[in-house]
């Protein structure tokens, strides 16, 4: 991999110096799939009759993804030292990076913004609340959330899943420790506060790969 070298600006690229920490390594160890009577994630089959502009198109049968939880917020917390802007990243274990058979075990953990699902019954803001104080450790009202733009689809071809970003200005003698979900995957997650305009540049090297963070951190960047 090759990343963008620190302080030369985004058009000049090195393979010595990552931008970002290496995030905590995490080991995971494949069992066979649980069986469930209530599964949280599971697939339908529909047969869909197509018609476009009032002429019949065609049939076809189509696979959605369905879940429990549909949507997630998903959070941009920053604060501004010496008149940059630094926003708050945390590092995230993805089963499914580490389980693909081409994939590496050290691909499972990425640097991503703070998110989560809206669980039945709760808004998008009282769900990023919620998660901003689970995942990064503030604890701020549903008033302090601006949204971040417009809500996006992030694999509209599988899921109806939309994703509501939001932004929060946090002071760092705030910050407590993160309480998280209990679940093992957020266990030892690590917490860094870098540079808006670091982060962007990780982005560009490929350090953060997860696509609802380099688009949350570029939105940021247009709020004045």
């Amino acid at each position: 991999m090759r990343f963008l070298s620190a302080g030369r600006g985004p058009a000049i690229y090195a393979a010595r110096v990552p931008l970002l920490p290496a995030p905590p390594r995490v080991t995971l160890t494949r069992t066979d799939a649980l069986p469930t009577d209530a599964p949280f994630v599971s697939l339908s089959q529909h047969r869909l009759h197509v018609t476009v502009a009032g002429r019949q198109a065609g049939a076809c049968v189509y696979t959605c993804i369905e879940r429990r939880a549909l949507d997630a917020a998903v959070i941009c917390a920053y604060y501004t030292h010496q008149g940059a802007r630094f926003v708050y990243l945390r590092s995230c274990v993805r089963p499914p990076l580490a389980l693909r058979t081409a994939g590496a075990p050290e691909h499972a953990v990425l640097w991503e913004l703070p998110a989560g699902l809206v669980e039945a019954g709760e808004s998008p803001v009282a769900a990023a609340a919620r998660e901003l104080a689970e995942e990064l450790g503030f604890a701020v009202p549903e008033a302090a959330l601006f949204a971040l733009g417009p809500a996006v689809a992030p694999a509209p071809a599988l899921i109806g899943e939309r994703q509501f970003m939001f932004r929060v200005e946090v002071s760092p003698a705030d910050r407590l420790p993160p309480r998280g979900d209990g679940s093992p995957l957020e266990a030892g997650g690590v917490v860094i506060a870098v540079a808006l305009e670091l982060a962007l540049a990780a982005c560009a090297a490929g350090e953060v790969a997860d696509a609802k963070t380099e688009l949350g951190l570029r939105r940021l960047a247009e709020v004045p």
